[in-house]
């Protein structure tokens, strides 16, 4: 369950458009933006989230990633972890990886945002950790 506060005029509900089958809610700029080539700038939406498992009411973070028809354009999304329990507007970065300027209109699709559990816990530190079969193997340790 995806529940949003608009906090601005103009501001959209992020969408999914088949529910139990897209991976992600699809966000949308709140404000037209200007993109330089190889600049990297926040996109305002307007809105704050809480996410929340549907069954368990677990909370959920969100993964923002980038929606192919952007990526297609040269636009990458960066940064993108929001966790469980912030409530502050939803910015999204996104850099013009071209050549040429790129404008985003408001209400335009840039983003999606992924549900995902939240498994960290607490850390701690200990003297020695329990083996495994991999060991201190890594880089290439396990063929081509």
């Amino acid at each position: 369950m995806l529940r949003v506060k608009l906090l601005e005029p103009g501001a959209r509900a992020p969408e999914v458009a088949h529910p139990g089958e897209d991976l992600g809610y699809d966000v949308f700029a709140l404000e037209a933006v200007h993109l330089a080539p190889r600049a990297t700038v926040r996109v305002r939406t307007g809105i704050a989230v809480e996410a929340r498992d549907f069954e368990s009411g677990a909370p959920l973070g969100l993964l923002v990633r980038d929606r192919s028809s952007m990526a297609a354009r040269g636009i990458a999304t960066t940064a993108g972890v929001i966790d469980a329990g912030y409530r502050g507007e939803i910015l999204i970065l996104m850099t013009n990886l071209g050549d040429s300027a790129v404008e985003l209109k408001a209400g335009e699709k840039i983003a999606q945002m992924v549900p995902m559990p939240v498994l960290t816990g607490r850390v701690e530190v200990v003297d020695q950790l329990v083996d495994s079969a991999r060991a201190a193997k890594g880089f290439g340790s396990s063929g081509r």
